[in-house]
């Protein structure tokens, strides 16, 4: 008689509880696994290497076994949160906190003096700048997360969006002038949503803030700021005292910027300059 398996106790993943979900499903209905690898078309060891955590499952795995066990989409959920912890964990550790809660912002205002904001970038800019310092076997992930994040932009319950960029960011020849001007096109393009305002500090403006960085205001909870450390992954501020005095230089350095037509027409200038 087979050894029954180890218990594998708490999971300590989303992988290990899809595993031990579907151990406890498969027991609970009275099957092995080669019994159920013949209704779900797997392999015993495939389905062997899911239980125990070793082996993410696919998307058809999972609604194959929501399907055979009548689960009402449990173990597909399950997938969902797999694939969103596998795009958390490409991201640099001092940028997750960041990117865990911005979907869930009302209000996001930016000011960014160096580059382009993420949220903003074209695949080829956001690409050259992704070159920098990264193995080249993750700049893909990188970029497909970086893309994914622009859903916010177009989410049916998007938040209020203000980015501020210094003239610098938009005349810093990026990539060359093919992927520069396909990036000033799309700047342009948002510019004119209606839930986004885009407003540029020209050089000689009487301003200076060194550092970028991203305010994200909540309905529900309080807010907090994400510092830019030069194209660097800062911290996430969250004491009241500290977001507030970023809210201040905020506003000074929005105070010093172009209004949004002007600033929209400036972005045009460089454009037909390139």
């Amino acid at each position: 008689m087979p050894r029954r398996p180890r218990d594998p106790g708490v999971p300590a993943s989303p992988s290990e509880y899809f595993g031990t979900e579907l151990r406890a499903c498969r027991e609970a209905s009275g099957l092995s696994r080669p019994q159920l690898s013949e209704r779900l078309g797997f392999t015993p060891q495939w389905i062997g290497q899911i239980e125990s955590g070793n082996a993410a499952p696919s998307e058809e795995f999972a609604q194959a076994c929501d399907t055979l066990f009548g689960t009402n989409g449990t173990f597909f959920r399950i997938w969902e949160w797999i694939q969103e912890l596998g795009k958390l964990q490409v991201l640099p550790p001092g940028f997750r906190p960041y990117a865990e809660a911005e979907g869930d912002a009302s209000y996001v205002k930016a000011f960014a003096p160096l580059l382009v904001p993420g949220l903003l970038q074209t695949p080829e800019y956001a690409r050259t700048v992704l070159e920098v310092g990264q193995r080249a076997g993750k700049i893909e992930e990188l970029l497909a997360v970086r893309m994914e994040r622009q859903v916010l932009l177009t989410r049916e319950d998007s938040p209020w969006f203000l980015f501020v960029l210094s003239e610098y960011a938009l005349r810093r020849m990026v990539g060359g002038r093919e992927v520069m001007c396909g990036q000033l096109e799309r700047l342009r393009d948002l510019a004119n949503e209606p839930h986004i305002t885009l407003q540029v500090v020209r050089d000689d403006a009487p301003v200076y803030q060194a550092s970028g960085f991203v305010l994200l205001d909540f309905k529900e909870r309080a807010s907090m700021c994400y510092m830019d450390s030069g194209g660097g992954y800062g911290p996430l501020l969250e004491n009241p005292r500290d977001v507030n005095e970023r809210a201040v230089a905020f506003d000074q350095v929005r105070s010093a910027a172009l209004p949004a037509g002007d600033s929209v027409r400036f972005v045009r200038t460089v454009l037909e300059g390139l």
